[in-house]
């Protein structure tokens, strides 16, 4: 029995960068849904906007959720098929 380290390794690798990249996507949506509703319920102090408007902040969150996902279903196609 032979096992090829370098693969395994490979694998792993790709692995672990995956998922550090989706816990960053899924973390940067929360934030703007956190920004938004803190700018829509005006718990937010005087004077001390965020860089992203409430619109902003939900297309972002958007655009972090859809490619969230399209990543997970791409990852069950390839366990399925």
């Amino acid at each position: 029995m032979n096992i090829a380290w370098g693969s395994l390794l490979e694998v792993f690798l790709i692995g672990v960068g995956l998922t550090v990249a989706l816990v960053v996507l899924f973390a940067f949506g929360i934030t703007g849904l956190a920004a938004r509703s803190a700018v829509l319920d005006g718990d937010a102090p005087e004077g001390a906007r965020g860089p992203l408007s409430s619109g902003m902040a939900t297309a972002v969150a958007g655009i972090c959720f859809v490619v969230f996902g399209l990543v997970v279903i791409y990852g069950v196609y390839l366990i399925v098929a």
